[in-house]
């Protein structure tokens, strides 16, 4: 998430409350978490294991819990908790907005484009021409539908990310200040349920076909021309690369990549990043060739065990 300006690292120190390290005047354009992070950004890091890969990373303003030397051409912001300070940057930045009416004032809905009854369209939502949203649709804050998509009844875009601290007390949400990204010629099936990046972009590529009951979790790039069939569940910042096919009732472990034209089976369950241009079945996944002789294999047991006796 970019700022509408840039800000000076006090000046966001004082919005946290925090001390700093570095010049006073140095710059923060934005805040982002630590895979899409880029030089002008905050990072935020609360874990020993991680401290190295965040002052490591293209972020330039880290957000730590510990007082450490701080990088060349990089600045620091110490708190004694960066999760509960990450929070508030983006309440500051990007608070909730209230809304009393079906299609906030804001929104911006392009030529030709239908809003079916009963509709939701949140504030700065942008809606490109030739749509179709059908009955019941809710499209929150800030997301953004190219030209020509088709949102069957139902869908919800951009609901906050399932992303929790555990604390004595109960689970901490880490805030969603993020969006949804729709491309041209997407179709999206009902019931859907596509949640917005945390401090980034979820995005569904050009092209791509998603079918009823299907759950993208946030900041997930699916590429163009994708096809993903009911039921499927894609966790948080999964990389889904051009021309997938996902069939019914697939499930994937977050941070991963599936490589283009990977073809994944019904019910598989994708552990690990996969390269494309080959077909997979399973769980543990697995090229389906191999997969289905084990499985072969397997049936046989009994009729081994049998000549052995």
């Amino acid at each position: 998430m970019k700022f509408p300006k840039t800000h000076s690292l006090k000046e966001i120190a004082q919005i946290i409350g925090s001390e700093f390290v570095g010049d006073e005047n140095f710059p923060v354009q934005g805040m982002n978490e630590i895979h899409v992070v880029e030089p002008g950004d905050i990072v935020f890091v609360d874990h020993p294991k991680y401290y190295d890969k965040a002052l490591k990373s293209a972020a330039t303003i880290v957000l730590i819990n510990k007082q450490v030397d701080c990088p060349e051409g990089k600045a620091l912001l110490i708190s004694d908790d960066p999760f509960r300070d990450f929070n508030k940057l983006t309440n500051h930045f990007r608070p909730f907005t209230y809304s009393n009416v079906s299609i906030a004032p804001s929104a911006q809905i392009g030529a030709e484009t239908i809003i079916q009854p009963n509709c939701f369209i949140g504030n700065h939502v942008k809606i490109g021409s030739n749509c179709l949203i059908h009955a019941n649709v809710t499209i929150y804050d800030h997301c953004i539908i190219g030209d020509n998509v088709i949102i069957q009844a139902g869908t919800i875009i951009g609901a906050d990310a399932f992303y929790y601290k555990k604390r004595p007390e109960g689970f901490d949400q880490l805030l969603s200040g993020g969006r949804v990204v729709v491309e041209d010629n997407v179709g999206i099936g009902a019931l859907c349920t596509i949640d917005r990046g945390v401090t980034g972009d979820t995005t569904i590529g050009a092209g791509t076909k998603i079918d009823n009951q299907v759950h993208v979790g946030h900041d997930t790039v699916i590429g163009n021309k994708c096809l993903i069939a009911a039921q499927t569940g894609i966790a948080g910042c999964v990389i889904i690369e051009d021309e997938v096919t996902l069939w019914g009732q697939v499930g994937t472990t977050s941070g991963i990549t599936i490589g283009t034209k990977a073809v994944i089976m019904g019910q598989t369950g994708v552990t690990k990043s996969i390269p494309g241009g080959k077909t997979y079945f399973g769980t543990p996944i697995e090229e389906s060739r191999e997969k289905l002789k084990e499985l072969a294999y397997v049936k046989r047991i009994p009729e081994i065990l049998e000549k052995l006796k």
